[in-house]
Order: C-alpha cells, then structure tokens, then sequence
C-alpha cells in the first residue's frame, strides 16, 4: 500500500490545448481528494468493486481472485481464492433476518461457471454451486423475496440455503446480462437486444414451491442492452450499443419515451460539424445509466447527460467529458456527479444552474423522450415557451483524479471516507480528502502524547 500527495495538474500545456475535452488547473479548490492510497495485490485488470459496509470493500476481476478492504485505511483484509476464471459478476449477499446477527456475505461468479457464496468476516468459502451450463453473467438479491437471482445462460432462483427453487428453460447463447427488480415480484433481463419481463409465483400453500414464468418480450431496441437501471417503483430505463435509451413504465412495461438519434447533426445543429461520433457505435454506446429521484445520469460513448425526468428533458451535458468512453458514473449528495473513462481518468463535475442572459439553446434533442414523430407548430411553441422559463443547467469540471496509468473500470463512493477506484492496471486507488486526514493524524499525535506524558499545557 503506497501514500501519495496529489499536487495537481494534468497534461502539458500543449496537449491541453489540442484536446477538446474540458480542463482544470493545479488549483482544484473544490476537489477535496488530495490525498490518495494505492492498494497493490490483484494480478490482472480489476473490473469490480462493491461495498460490504460503511467501511469495508470487495475487489475482484480478471484475475479470479476476491480481495477484501477496510475503506479508511486500505489495509488488505482477505484474499479468497475459490476460482479458476475471471470473476464476471459480483453482489452483496447480507442476511436480513431480524431475529438472528447480522452477516455480511458476498456472491462471485466466474467464467469457470460457479457461484461461490463468501464470509466477509471470517474470510471463508461457505458454499459452492456448480451446476451451471454457462457463465454466470449477472447476479441480483431480492432482499424483500430473501432470495437471489443467477443470468446465464436460463435465469435461476436460490434461497439462502443455495437450493435451486426454480429455472427457465434455456433462453439464449448470448445469455442474460444484466438484471434489475420491478415491483410486483417480476424482474427485466436484457438479452441481447431483447428486455425479457420475469414474474417470480410462490406456491399457494406457502411451501418452498416456487416458479418463474416469462410475461412479456420488449423488442423495441435495435441493438444489444448494455445497461439498465430502476429509478422508482414506477419507472426504469435502458440503453442500447447503438445509442438507443428507452424510458419504461415498470408496472405494465410499456414505453414511456425514447431517443434514438444521439448525434444527428440535423437534431442536434449545435455540434459541430467536424464531430461525427454516429459513425461509430462506441462513440454513443449507452455505457452506463445511474438515477436518483428526479434524474438519470447517462454515460455515453466520451460524453455525460443529465435527464431530469420531471422537466421532461435534459438539463445539462458534457459531449467530451473524457477523451476516451466513460465506463461508470455516479451522483454524489451534493448535486456533484464521478465518471470514471477508459483514458485512466477520474472526474468529479458540479452541476450549476446557468444565467439566462439570451441563454444558448440546450440539446434537448438528445433525450427528447417525450415527443414520438414531428412535433406540430403549437408543440414547438410550447416547448419553446416552456425552455424560456424554465432554469438552464451545465457541468462544470471541479475535479480531475490522476493517479490509474489504464482504463478506470468503476468506483465506490465512501462518503467522508473517500472514493476507491478499480483499473485495467491492476490497482485499487483510495482517494482521501487531505484536509480531513491531516486533522486525523494531527488527533492521533496530540493523543499519543498525552498518553506518554509528553504534552504540556501552558497557561
């Protein structure tokens, strides 16, 4: 484990100015992360990180190995070995049952086709599946139903006890990847370019008797899913490789609204010319969603979007957030938002509402989801009438994280404790803001040498 002091700056000068991709200066006054950890240990690109609790972490990746973390202060708790593949899925498995302790548990699947059930706190295997026909791409726990979901190949239901309640029969080659709840016991499998609407049946006579039953196919992607998200119990939302999101109804699954031409120049007369990313695929590649209450937070292909499901459109962007495609974002507590990219950075983005002098027009073309076909003139008026009074929003970069020589693959918010980041470099970062942690050490010699004797108290 190294400690670094972060001193600021990015590229040369030079290079910076070629870039279109937004910089900042060595005075970062509002990135609070000048302090970092980095933790050494995995042998190949780390893919995952996921939060067993307020101060503990699990890393796993390419390597088949599961690394666990104390947040504050990077010390290697566990390394489970289990695996002989690459880990393609992992997820937090606690016990919730109120009448017995608490215990911390994590689920991995590998490409060697198991599923290995983990004991954060001692550190030991408890149990392993493997009557898996394919990887194991997605896994998910329904915490209400104390059950949890394995996608592959068929999707299967396991209780706690890891007993097979119930299958699918088997889908789809290409296999299920990834999963997300709904309300009413069902959940939507995208796969390929297919969302599949699943409804988990428990017996009548309250046995262990389970069932799952397919109810509906959406087809209206034209491309494979790359990501989904639930926003509410009313609403979730997808995003296609090709640059398709669709906003569905999670109660009766049909369409709420979509966007389609993420880079049309005739949608968007903004961009400039010689940007023509809708030549290839990456380059809008629905990367990533996140949501809070009131918005969605895309990652596609270099750029972030905002979509603020209330206003019914989007209130703030950034094309070239990065210069290369961004692989995860988050929304922080206070209106802040993390993306991480394939060039090895990490950046933090405040969103801050624009003056309305005579404002620039917003690319609400981007996610105009909620008007289908050409809109007539009184709709155009209205739309118009409607962006002039309401508030206009932008990004603006607050931070740059320099630390990861390869693509940072994701990130976990730790609060006061800081952020911890994964890379293709083989590295854990844990980024501390450095005003807090000189507090601590300062608080820790003050105690030391009252504890010796050594302070005097001069009056």
């Amino acid at each position: 484990m190294l400690r670094w002091l972060i001193g600021g700056g990015r590229e040369p000068q030079g290079l910076a100015e070629k870039s279109s991709v937004q910089t900042i200066g060595e005075e970062q006054i509002q990135n609070p992360y000048t302090e970092l950890l980095v933790l050494k240990g995995h042998q190949d690109i780390v893919r995952f990180l996921v939060q067993i609790d307020d101060c503990r972490f699990a890393s796993a990746g390419d390597d088949g190995i599961i690394f666990l973390w104390n947040a504050q202060t990077g010390e290697k708790l566990f390394e489970l070995h289990g695996h002989t593949h690459k880990i393609t899925a992992i997820a937090p498995f606690s016990s919730s049952a109120a009448s017995e302790e608490k215990k911390y548990l994590i689920l991995t699947a590998s490409a060697d086709r198991t599923v290995i059930v983990w004991d954060c706190t001692s550190g030991r295997q408890v149990q392993k599946v493997s009557c898996f026909h394919s990887t194991v791409k997605c896994l998910t726990v329904l915490q209400r139903l104390d059950v949890w979901l394995s996608g592959g190949s068929d999707l299967c239901v396991w209780n706690r006890k890891l007993d097979l309640l119930c299958k699918t029969s088997h889908i789809t080659d290409a296999g299920i990847s990834a999963l997300v709840e709904l309300p009413k016991n069902c959940v939507a499998a995208a796969v390929g370019k297919e969302l599949i609407i699943f409804r988990l049946i428990t017996s009548d006579d309250g046995s262990e008797g389970w069932n799952v039953l397919e109810v509906k196919r959406l087809v209206d992607h034209q491309d494979n899913i790359l990501s989904l998200v639930s926003v509410n119990d009313l609403t979730f939302v997808t995003g296609s490789h090709v640059g398709e999101l669709i906003v569905w109804d999670a109660l009766d699954w049909t369409k709420q609204a979509s966007e389609c031409n993420f880079w049309d120049s005739s949608v968007h007369p903004d961009v400039q010319p010689e940007i023509k990313l809708s030549q290839s695929p990456n380059e809008t590649s629905v990367q990533h969603l996140t949501s809070d209450e009131e918005c969605v937070f895309a990652a596609v292909g270099k750029g972030i979007y905002v979509y603020n499901l209330q206003m019914k459109r989007v209130i703030a962007c950034q094309r070239t957030a990065h210069e290369s495609s961004v692989l995860h974002i988050e929304k922080l507590p206070n209106r802040q938002l993390i993306s991480c990219s394939e060039d090895g950075s990490v950046r933090i983005w405040e969103l801050r509402e624009k003056q309305q002098l005579p404002a620039e027009p917003v690319p609400t073309g981007f996610f105009n989801m909620w008007g289908f076909g050409r809109a007539n003139k009184q709709a155009n008026q209205a739309a118009k009438k409607m962006q002039e009074n309401t508030p206009v929003y932008f990004l603006e970069l607050v931070g740059d994280l320099i630390g990861h020589s390869s693509a940072v693959q994701m990130f976990l918010y730790f609060g006061e404790l800081g952020l911890a980041t994964c890379s293709a470099d083989h590295l854990i970062i844990l980024w501390k803001d450095g005003e807090r942690e000189s507090r601590l050490r300062s608080l820790t010699l003050f105690q030391k040498l009252a504890q010796n004797g050594d302070l005097q108290v001069k009056f």
